[in-house]
C-alpha cells in the first residue's frame, strides 16, 4: 500500500505542476480557468477519497488520524505521522495553492496589472501560499491603491 499512496503523491504533483505552469505561461488563454479549476477538483476529489475512505491504505498499526487532533500543535504532529494524513495534507496544500494562484491571476487581470509583475508572486504562492496571497494583497495596493476591490467577483 505505500507504493500507492508515494504513487499518488508523485502524480498530484505533477499534475498541481501543469497548473502552475498554465497560469504562469498562458494566463490569457480562454481555457486557463477552466483547465486549472479541474486540476483543483481533480486534487480535491484525490484528497477526499484519502479522507473518506482510505483507511485501508494505513500502514499496519499505524496511528488512525482522529478529528480531536485538530485542537492542538502536538495532535496535529502526531496525526501526520500517518501516511495516509500527510497525503491528505499535502493534497489540501495544493489544492489550496494552486486555487490562490488561479485567484491572482484573474484578479491581476482585472486590476490590470501586467502579468510579468505578477509571477514572483505566484512563486511565492506556488511555496507558500497564504505568504503568497498576502504579498499579493499589498503589491496590489501599492500598485493600484486599492488593497481588497473583490466587486468583480460579484
Amino acid at each position: 500500500m505505500k507504493d500507492i499512496l508515494s504513487s499518488v503523491f508523485t502524480f498530484q504533483s505533477r499534475l498541481v505542476m501543469v497548473g502552475w505552469l498554465i497560469l504562469a505561461c498562458l494566463p490569457f488563454w480562454e481555457y486557463m480557468p477552466t483547465i486549472v479549476m479541474a486540476i483543483v477538483l481533480v486534487i480535491s476529489v484525490v484528497y477526499a477519497y484519502f479522507i473518506l475512505f482510505g483507511r485501508r491504505f494505513d500502514d499496519d498499526g499505524a496511528r488512525q488520524p482522529n478529528f480531536k487532533d485538530f485542537a492542538s500543535l502536538s495532535g496535529v504532529v502526531k496525526m501526520f505521522a500517518n501516511r495516509r494524513a500527510a497525503l491528505a495534507g499535502w493534497l489540501h496544500y495544493l489544492a489550496f495553492d494552486l486555487l490562490i494562484g488561479l485567484f491572482i491571476v484573474l484578479d491581476s487581470q482585472h486590476h490590470d496589472i501586467s502579468h510579468l509583475m505578477v509571477l514572483p508572486v505566484l512563486f511565492l504562492s506556488l511555496m507558500i501560499g497564504p505568504a503568497g496571497l498576502v504579498a499579493y494583497f499589498i503589491f496590489r495596493a501599492l500598485y493600484t491603491g486599492n488593497f481588497i476591490d473583490l466587486s468583480w467577483m460579484l
